[in-house]
């Protein structure tokens, strides 16, 4: 790989070689392309913070000056966010399609080998069939760093992620989601925020985060069966690190649901088990951990293979995986 070139591609085996290595990067430095300069910065410094948020979700503008103006209302404090009032989306319930056909297994690996994907992996999402969802309310953004340290100030619960340096969150990412943390910290955030608000939280099965996804037809992303980069923080978006939530209103599903492809993976509350009709798929996963929790979604620090909405994963124990959660509500 040359210096100047961003990776389009993995070598080796994704759980047995460097984080560096796993994200296509040489182990020395390559400037991400997607860089907020000084002028972006001091672009948005003088707006309101009632602009800024107008400007962090307007498809229209440039996306470095969407996710400068989302660190600059983390520095002054964001209007969208509030721990106890989070943004939901109500959703209808109806009948949803879940999974992937096996016919297309082969054409699914081959188009994300590249990426170092196994077919054990897609072969976990089979096969397709339907289920019936219920209503429902999902949260628009996933939990930031800053809604997180509300829970962690008010509970002492022993949690602190691992990703906030020296156990505080980088004042610029308040509004960024939170990473890195446990399941079991995803729910007890939800079980706090019923107890302070007498609403009932909780995280999303994986079927209604599918639904959320995917829609009722089933689309392979949350806004079309078409990739593009600009619409998502992944790897090829070439941020390598969070963003503000909201910042890639592209990528959000025709109800307004941000981030379901990319900036940090999402739990939810079921473990892996197959889907009906299908068989366990002992993957590297499975192997390690045995039982585990299925996260979905993808991540910055990831290509867009783990961004389809079809995809489930979890969190093998590495550094290289960003898995925060979002919010379900029963209404």
């Amino acid at each position: 790989m040359q210096a100047n070139m961003w990776p389009d591609r993995v070598v080796g085996e994704i759980n047995e070689i460097t984080d560096r290595a796993a994200m296509g990067l040489p182990e020395h430095f390559v400037a991400p392309p997607l860089a907020i300069t000084p002028a972006v910065m001091n672009s948005v410094r003088s707006a309101s913070s009632h602009d800024l948020a107008l400007l962090v979700e307007d498809a229209t503008a440039e996306v470095a000056r969407r996710i400068a103006a989302g660190w600059m209302l983390s520095l002054i404090g964001d209007p969208r966010l509030n721990p106890l009032e989070p943004t939901m989306v109500k959703v209808q319930g109806g009948r949803g399609v879940i999974g992937t056909d096996l016919s297309t297994v082969d054409a699914l690996f081959e188009r994300y080998v590249q990426f170092g994907v196994k077919r054990l992996w897609i072969e976990k999402e089979c096969p397709r069939f339907a289920v019936d969802i219920g209503e429902f309310a999902i949260g628009k953004y996933p939990v930031t760093n800053g809604e997180f340290m509300a829970f962690l100030s008010d509970t002492h619960f022993p949690a602190i992620p691992s990703s906030w340096p020296y156990g505080k969150p980088p004042a610029h990412a308040l509004n960024s989601p939170v990473y890195t943390i446990t399941a079991e910290a995803a729910e007890a955030y939800a079980a706090w925020l019923s107890r302070k608000t007498g609403r009932a939280f909780r995280l999303p099965t994986e079927f209604e985060w599918e639904y959320v996804a995917a829609g009722a037809t089933g689309r392979s992303f949350p806004w079309g069966d078409r990739f593009t980069a600009d619409a998502a923080n992944t790897m090829e978006a070439g941020l390598l690190s969070t963003s503000p939530v909201g910042a890639f209103p592209l990528g959000n599903t025709p109800a307004g649901v941000a981030d379901l492809a990319g900036n940090v993976e999402e739990y939810v509350s079921d473990t892996y088990r197959p889907y009906p009709g299908g068989q366990v798929v002992m993957d590297d996963l499975y192997l390690k951990l045995g039982a585990y929790r299925i996260a979905r979604g993808g991540a910055f620090n990831r290509f867009s293979d783990l961004a389809r909405c079809q995809r489930r994963h979890g969190a093998y124990p590495s550094s290289l995986y960003a898995i925060g959660f979002r919010l379900a509500e029963d209404i």
